[in-house]
């Protein structure tokens, strides 16, 4: 298996992905469900650093991200741990040494003060937003501003999933996001090839999508994602 058919067994071995009907943040009925807070363990936080920090090195390999990346961004609060465990498996496994960041949800008032945590972002800083998924693309709009009060330069979001789904418009919300801030996003994979991958195959004992589920993730898709 490739690394991405890699990343959908894991997620479903983690508990991260699962079947059934969900209620997404954008308020849509969901045949499934991505969780990245259901990852528990040191095991489970290390392989998925590896993951997105696979993604992050093929992408910077291929010129769409520049090597010149001064701190990974983990939007609060999701995005800490995998903003973390990436930061660890680049140094580790690829050897680029990149800053961690995350906004608090309430700016400290004692101390050193401020609303970050981790690398103190400056202006001119170029990041990498690293996420869960994207959905309608609620979340970045609530993390974009905080990045532009630094005047730093967003080079595109790392997500594990793509659920290609339409934002406010007829567009998809990655689509919407280049359309009013610039910014490309990378999934680790698509919806299409969780459906693609897991649709009859059996894993441990039992099949995750057999063709009734196939059904309801297609009906969604039609109803919810731009063609």
């Amino acid at each position: 298996m490739n690394y991405k058919q890699d990343f959908i067994e894991f997620m479903v071995h983690s508990g991260v992905l699962t079947f059934g009907e969900f209620i997404t943040k954008s308020g849509r009925k969901s045949p499934y469900f991505i969780n990245t807070g259901n990852y528990k363990t040191g095991k489970q936080l290390g392989m998925l650093g590896n993951f997105y920090a696979h993604c992050i090195s093929d992408h910077m390999e291929r010129g769409s991200i520049k090597k010149e990346i001064t701190a990974l961004f983990g939007p609060a609060y999701k995005g800490i741990p995998i903003s973390v465990a990436t930061t660890i498996a680049l140094a580790g496994t690829y050897g680029v040494d990149l800053n961690y960041c995350t906004n608090r949800k309430e700016a400290k008032d004692h101390g050193e003060g401020g609303s970050l945590m981790g690398y103190q972002l400056q202006p001119g800083d170029s990041v990498l937003i690293v996420e869960d998924v994207i959905t309608a693309g609620t979340a970045m709009r609530e993390c974009l501003p905080v990045l532009n009060h630094y005047g730093v330069s967003v080079e595109g979001l790392i997500v594990s999933v793509d659920r290609m789904e339409r934002g406010s418009g007829d567009k998809t919300a990655i689509q919407e996001l280049k359309a009013e801030y610039g910014i490309d996003t990378y999934p680790i994979i698509t919806v299409l090839d969780i459906l693609e991958h897991l649709h009859r195959k059996e894993i441990d004992g039992t099949i995750l999508i057999d063709d009734a589920v196939k059904e309801k993730i297609e009906a969604y898709l039609d109803t919810y994602c731009a063609k």
